[in-house]
C-alpha cells in the first residue's frame, strides 16, 4: 500500500516539555558525538549518588542518562517522546525477536529490550559498529539487569546481520528498529528481504526520518510493489547519494568510522507489501522529528 507522505504540519513545539529537554545538539563544525562523552557518560552514570537505587533497574538507568543529557551533554538518543512511541508499539507486536541497526550508548536498547522482556520475548540484539561505544552499551544494560535478553553485536550492521543468519541466531525478525547511519536504512532492509528475516508479520520503526531526514527510505517503504518492481527492472541503483541525501551525519559518521561498505548489491524483495505511516514527535532536544512505522502484511503474486 502506498501511504501519502506525512509532514510536521501542525507539530506544535510548545506541546514539547521544556523542563525535560537535552542540551542543544552542538552546532555546524563541532562534534557533537564520539568525543569523549559517552565515557564521560558511563563515569557520570557509576559515580551517580544514587547507583545504588539504579543498579537492576532499566527505568533508573535511563533517567540517569537523560539526567546526563538535560544537564551536561548533548546525547543522540531517541529520547523519551519517539522512545515512547516504540515501546508502545513493542507492547502491541510483542516480539519474540527484536533488532536494533546502531546502539550508541544503549538508550533504546535500555528502553526496548525492558519492553520486549516485559512482554514475553526472548532476545533484543543491538547491532553497532562502534567498539567503544557496544563497550559503553553492554556495561549499562548489565548495570541495568538486562543481559539476559540484550544481545550486543559489535560490527557493521551488514555484516552483523549476514553473520547472525549464518549461524542460525538470527532467523526472523519480529520487530526492527533502525537507528544507524541513515544511507544503510534501505540497503540494510533490502538484506534482511533478500534473507527472508522480514516476512508479512515483521514490524519495523525508523527514526529520524524529519530530522536529518531520509528520503531514499521513505520512498521505498511507501513505494508499491509495482513501483518496486519497476526500479528492480530499471536496474535503478540500490545505493544513495550520502552527500547529498544526508550532509553532517553522514560526513562525521565517516570521518571517524571510515567508509561504510552498503550491501549495494542486494535488491531485496520488491513483492513484499508494506504499509507505512509517519507518527510525528519529538527528539530530547525539542526539534521536530518522526518515527516511520512500516508493517508488512503480505507477499504480492
Amino acid at each position: 500500500m502506498n501511504m501519502p507522505a506525512s509532514t510536521v504540519d501542525g507539530l506544535d513545539r510548545a506541546s514539547f516539555d521544556q523542563n525535560k529537554a537535552y542540551v542543544a545538539q552542538e552546532e555546524r563544525g563541532k562534534s557533537f558525538f564520539d568525543d569523549g562523552r559517552e565515557i564521560e557518560l558511563l563515569h557520570f552514570v557509576y559515580g551517580h549518588p544514587s547507583i545504588e537505587e539504579i543498579r537492576g533497574s532499566p527505568a533508573n538507568v535511563l533517567k540517569a542518562i537523560d539526567e546526563y543529557g538535560r544537564t551536561r551533554k548533548y546525547l543522540m538518543n531517541v529520547g523519551d517522546d519517539k522512545g515512547r512511541i516504540v515501546a508502545d508499539l513493542v507492547a502491541e507486536v510483542k516480539p519474540q525477536v527484536m533488532v536494533e541497526l546502531g546502539g550508541y550508548v544503549g538508550y533504546s536498547a535500555l528502553l526496548f529490550g525492558d519492553a520486549v522482556r516485559n512482554a514475553g520475548g526472548k532476545r533484543y540484539f543491538s547491532l553497532e559498529r562502534n567498539p567503544e561505544f557496544a563497550a559503553v552499551i553492554m556495561s549499562l544494560v548489565d548495570l541495568a539487569g538486562l543481559s539476559d535478553v540484550v544481545k550486543v553485536v559489535v560490527g557493521s550492521s551488514a555484516e552483523s546481520i549476514k553473520r547472525l543468519h549464518a549461524q542460525g541466531s538470527l532467523e526472523h525478525i519480529d520487530l526492527m528498529f533502525l537507528d544507524h547511519y541513515k544511507p544503510a536504512y534501505t540497503t540494510d532492509l533490502k538484506l534482511c528481504e533478500h534473507l527472508r528475516l522480514v516476512t508479512p508479520g515483521t514490524v519495523l520503526a525508523a527514526d529520524n526520518v524529519i530530522k536529518p531526514g531520509n528520503p531514499p527510505y521513505l520512498e521505498y517503504v511507501r513505494s508499491s510493489v509495482e513501483e518496486k518492481r519497476q526500479a528492480v527492472t530499471s536496474e535503478k541503483s540500490n545505493g544513495v547519494d550520502v552527500s547529498s541525501a544526508f550532509g553532517r551525519s553522514a560526513d562525521m559518521y565517516k570521518a571517524r568510522e571510515g567508509e561504510e561498505n552498503l550491501s549495494t548489491e542486494v535488491k531485496g524483495n520488491p513483492n513484499l507489501v508494506y504499509e507505512s505511516k509517519l507518527v510525528n514527535s519529538f527528539e530530547p532536544t525539542g526539534v521536530p522529528d518522526g518515527v516511520e512505522i512500516t508493517r508488512c502484511v503480505a507477499v504480492a503474486e
